[in-house]
């Protein structure tokens, strides 16, 4: 178990993208606000870091950033909510860096989500990964599912079946992150944390991965937000 002075208590949200893929759902809104299960991502975002034990959140955002503000302002969240607005597109690197700067702890470890990412895990599980590799940065990976129904043949290549949307033996950047706060200097001012940072910090190998146990989903197509409801529907959140 990772004791308290290890844990995370504060995090950032990516929110800041205009998702061209999911028009015309975001024609009016930002990704973070679809509604999936009748409950927009962020809100099922803010819910489970709550439940996590975080006490503050920083939400980047830019495209629409007034429709965010809108909704956080006309509710109420067990732990306090700033919203950062770039002036100009940053990037996802960028965004982080900029956001980071508004979180209270600068000297302590943090989180960071895209916000588009829908999850349940124990938080205590990736924090005590990434203590244990005494890394820089930690990346929740999920296991990839492809969207394409997969051919099952026999030994004579005749289709015997079909399975449907299969998870692969591969894992994905699932756009949780864990991070120490020497990282934030190391983080582009401009640009996308993916091209720079993470290859340097493999290189460095301060880069530790941790394998979700639990449920992913990222919110990239029509076709996701039809499926995350009913993923989300059936689970009982």
């Amino acid at each position: 178990m990772v004791t308290d002075t290890n844990a995370v208590r504060q995090a950032v949200i990516l929110a800041g993208g205009q998702a061209t893929r999911l028009r015309p759902y975001t024609d009016d809104r930002p990704k973070a606000m679809i509604p999936v299960a009748e409950r927009t991502i962020l809100e099922w975002q803010l819910d489970w870091l709550a439940a996590q034990g975080i006490e503050h959140v920083v939400v980047s955002c830019g495209y629409r950033a007034d429709v965010l503000q809108d909704h956080l302002s006309g509710h109420s969240y067990p732990m306090k909510i700033e919203v950062a607005v770039e002036s100009e597109p940053l990037g996802r690197g960028g965004a982080l860096r900029f956001a980071a700067d508004h979180l209270p702890g600068r000297g302590h470890r943090w989180l960071a989500l895209n916000g588009d990412v829908l999850t349940r895990f124990p938080l205590e599980e990736i924090v005590e990964r990434h203590v244990t590799a005494a890394a820089m940065a930690t990346i929740a990976l999920a296991q990839y599912r492809t969207t394409w129904g997969i051919a099952t043949l026999d030994d004579h290549d005749r289709i015997v079946g079909f399975v449907q949307s299969p998870r692969l033996p591969y894992w994905i950047n699932g756009g949780i992150y864990v991070f120490e706060p020497d990282v934030i200097p190391l983080l582009p001012e401009k640009g996308d944390h993916e091209d720079t940072t993470f290859p340097q910090l493999a290189v460095d190998k301060r880069l530790a991965a941790y394998k979700i146990n639990g449920y992913w989903r990222g919110v990239d197509t029509i076709k996701d937000v039809n499926e995350a409801t009913e993923e989300v529907s059936r689970l009982g959140w």
